[in-house]
């Protein structure tokens, strides 16, 4: 798969606003990919779709208000409203570079919190969070532990700010070197096919002593495209 050039440095607020409703489930299980058909105009709508979503994410400050846009502009759900759903039950162990990343030692506890945001039946995006409760405060990390207040929400004392570490394009509908003449794939009679994951961004957060408390690695999923695209509304 190939990535976009990794963007570093735009700031974007952590799509879990306070006003968010948070449930506590089980993950779903990953919907079917979107039905597009398996051709050349189809593929390159696709790509500019997916390259569009990257650029508002990055360029706005909530990612939950741009997945909101996005849901209402393309009819994902009869009403245009993002819910973050807490999974529990999970837990992921650190990427390699998170400690680096964080600023800490071997030693120092990492805490783990997972969410969904879904717009109508469709998951837009998986976010992992991992985040250090000594650089909380005691009210806040009993909060995080005792509720499902969104993490944004609780830490919003902190006023604190996001460096979004990279932007990656995880699938790539169209080949390498495409714009240059590249042989496109053949169109075929399938339906595309789509990765459960399309869209990956990694952030730090900081607090006012710009130090690093928490690292939010956001999954976007092929169900951003859940749509019927313009080209097959063509005759």
């Amino acid at each position: 798969m190939r990535g976009v050039p990794r963007t570093a440095m735009w700031s974007c607020a952590l799509g879990l606003g306070s006003s968010l409703l948070i449930t506590p489930l089980q993950a779903r299980e990953p919907e079917a990919s979107p039905v597009w058909r398996d051709d050349a105009t189809s593929r390159l709508e696709a790509l500019a779709l997916l390259q569009t979503l990257n650029a508002e994410l990055l360029s706005h400050p909530s990612a939950t208000l741009t997945l909101e846009r996005w849901c209402g502009e393309h009819h994902l759900a009869p009403e245009a409203k993002i819910v973050a759903e807490r999974v529990k039950g999970e837990d992921k162990p650190l990427p390699p570079d998170a400690r680096e990343q964080l600023q800490i030692g071997a030693d120092e506890p990492v805490r783990y919190r997972r969410v969904q945001l879904a717009c109508g039946e469709h998951v837009l995006s998986e976010a992992d969070n991992w985040y250090v409760p000594s650089r909380l405060t005691d009210a806040m990390n009993h909060e995080l532990d005792s509720s499902d207040t969104p993490f944004g929400k609780v830490v919003q004392a902190l006023h604190f700010r996001r460096q979004t570490l990279s932007a990656e394009l995880l699938w790539s509908p169209l080949p390498a070197g495409w714009e240059n003449g590249a042989s496109l794939p053949p169109a075929t009679h399938d339906a595309l096919a789509m990765p459960h994951h399309v869209l990956q961004h990694r952030a730090v957060l900081f607090d006012q002593a710009n130090r690093p408390f928490s690292l939010v690695v956001e999954s976007y999923t092929s169900q951003v495209l859940a749509f019927i695209p313009a080209g097959q509304h063509r005759p």
